[in-house]
């Protein structure tokens, strides 16, 4: 289906019309070779023959991830992400042909937006994920622990003794360190650490699961920056349904790398694009979906911003509350 050559093509994208024609190429594909999709396009009565450009894909609902097998051809899956969704909910499932593509996904990617992950020390507080199987947070938290050359790299379940006392020295070796926690954990860390954590890139995940009161993300931001002594919190946004991730370097705003893109559509009709500067559902793009879908029109809301980054402002009404990227609003 697939050329070999296909994850060098993913990766190594220079413009938007390199963009649009990969995309239209993987389009085709999974139009024809993705079961769940191509009957979603055939309900709509959709000639894919016709679709010329990245505004008329049409864009597959996320619960399809809860209710089909979403997979491009026929394999047997290196594993299965699972989201965490909540008490008698489904879960979605994401079938991972090749781990290695989830790899260099993630990895590319942090090097885009941060640099090489052997410089760093990571230390990840991400007590529900650790509860859980399947996670790819966990997954890609566990392999950039892997790749870092300190020992003091970690996952940690409490705000532990050690804990502290890694976010002390690697703050007085001004040694680059990302302490990536779930949202709930963090605002729940108790003000022990004396030193200000300026060195340190303070990254939420989100994920209240509902054990706080509902707060906006400038509020949440703006109670983390008090309790660390930092400018600004980072942001990762991700899901189970994706194997890409977009990033924010501390205002809220996302940015994503060359492979994925976002649209944003009216909230009760994946169809119907929105302007970019117009609040709505987002749709996205992830061209590394090769093996299940690339075109997601997912459950947040949000608007796409005048340089290019996306904001998310909430859900939409009636969707279920997601562990992996539980916006806080």
């Amino acid at each position: 289906m697939f050329g070999k050559k296909i994850d060098e093509r993913i990766f190594s994208l220079k413009n938007e019309e390199q963009f649009e024609k990969l995309s239209l190429e993987i389009f085709r594909v999974q139009a024809e070779h993705n079961k769940p999709y191509k009957e979603f396009i055939e309900k709509l009565k959709i000639n894919v023959s016709e679709i010329k450009s990245l505004k008329q894909i049409p864009f597959l609902p996320i619960e399809f991830f809860k209710t089909h097998r979403v997979i491009t051809g026929e394999f047997i899956p290196e594993t299965v992400f699972k989201s965490s969704g909540t008490t008698g909910n489904n879960t979605s499932n994401h079938f991972i042909k090749h781990l290695s593509l989830y790899e260099k996904c993630f990895i590319n990617t942090f090097k885009l937006f941060f640099g090489q992950p052997e410089d760093f020390t990571f230390l990840a507080l991400l007590p529900s994920y650790l509860e859980r199987k399947n996670s790819s947070l966990i997954y890609m938290t566990k392999k950039l622990i892997e790749l870092s050359n300190d020992n003091r790299s970690n996952f940690f379940s409490t705000p532990s003794t050690d804990l502290i006392e890694n976010l002390k020295q690697l703050r007085r070796e001004k040694k680059k360190a990302l302490f990536i926690g779930v949202t709930f954990a963090l605002i729940d860390f108790p003000n022990k650490i004396p030193t200000k954590l300026s060195q340190t890139i303070i990254m939420e995940t989100g994920g209240m699961k509902g054990r706080k009161k509902e707060m906006i993300r400038e509020e949440v931001h703006a109670l983390l920056k008090n309790k660390f002594g930092v400018n600004t919190i980072h942001s990762e946004y991700g899901m189970t349904e994706l194997l890409s991730q977009a990033y924010s370097k501390g205002d809220g705003n996302f940015n994503t790398p060359p492979w994925m893109k976002i649209f944003i559509r009216e909230p009760n009709d994946p169809l119907e694009l929105l302007s970019p500067i117009q609040s709505g559902a987002i749709n996205i793009i992830d061209l590394a979906n090769i093996h299940s879908c690339s075109f997601i029109a997912t459950d947040d809301l949000g608007r796409i911003n005048k340089d290019g980054s996306f904001s998310v402002s909430g859900r939409l009404e009636n969707s279920d509350i997601r562990g992996c990227n539980l916006p806080i609003n």
